[in-house]
């Protein structure tokens, strides 16, 4: 669908811009939806949450604040060079493609509601709140298992799952985070707080992202 020319109209120079809220808005009719199913109980563990989520981010971003900071060039071209995550991480859904200000407005808040809210629930209702749970009774009941019950398997597939579904220069942060989210979920043994940790997270990726032109981070 992409074609990067002058005369395309803007959904087909930047198919993102355009994909991404409907993406946004269809999910969120299934959150919705499907919300009295969600065990989404606030819990004066939720601060931990939040600290974890700024230190997980933190990881997250320290390859590519290291690439500026040591004045590194050029892109990672091996899978190797690509797994440290030292890149310039610029090319990516950036709002300012739009020179209206309601269209760049809309653009940009549309995908942090994206990323800080759709993304976070929907990723931590099934890595934490079904997978996890289920590699521990995958012949059962498999919701009646406690949230947060601490196995090796479900460490390991979840955490495992959840890096290899981001690209090779997110691995390193994608293993820190996970491992960090894991161990929130066995801490506190609630879903908000692993909720709130990821909306911490991106909320802290979107505005490093905007600040220092990182599109290609979120």
């Amino acid at each position: 669908m992409e074609w990067k020319h002058d005369d395309a109209v803007w959904f087909r120079r930047w198919p993102e811009q355009l994909f991404y809220p409907l993406q946004t808005i269809a999910t969120l009719g299934v959150l919705l939806f499907f919300w009295k199913h969600y065990e989404l109980k606030w819990s004066n563990k939720v601060w931990i949450g939040a600290l974890a989520g700024l230190v997980g981010i933190g990881f997250w971003l320290l390859p590519t604040t290291l690439y500026d900071s040591w004045g590194m060039t050029g892109k990672p071209e091996t899978f190797l060079e690509k797994l440290s995550g030292l890149a310039p991480r610029k090319e990516g859904f950036d709002p300012g493609v739009f020179e209206a200000p309601a269209a760049f407005w809309t653009s940009l808040i549309l995908r942090v509601l994206r990323a800080v809210v759709i993304v976070a629930l929907v990723e931590e209702i099934f890595w934490r709140g079904f997978l996890m749970r289920f590699l521990l009774k995958m012949d059962g009941d498999y919701w009646k298992v406690r949230f947060g019950k601490p196995a090796w398997i479900s460490f390991l597939v979840v955490t495992g799952a959840f890096v290899i579904a981001h690209q090779p220069l997110d691995y390193a942060g994608a293993l820190v985070y996970g491992s960090l989210t894991y161990g929130v979920a066995v801490w506190t043994r609630s879903l908000m707080a692993c909720v709130v940790m990821h909306a911490v997270a991106n909320a802290g990726m979107a505005a490093y992202a905007m600040a220092y032109g990182k599109y290609g981070m979120w």
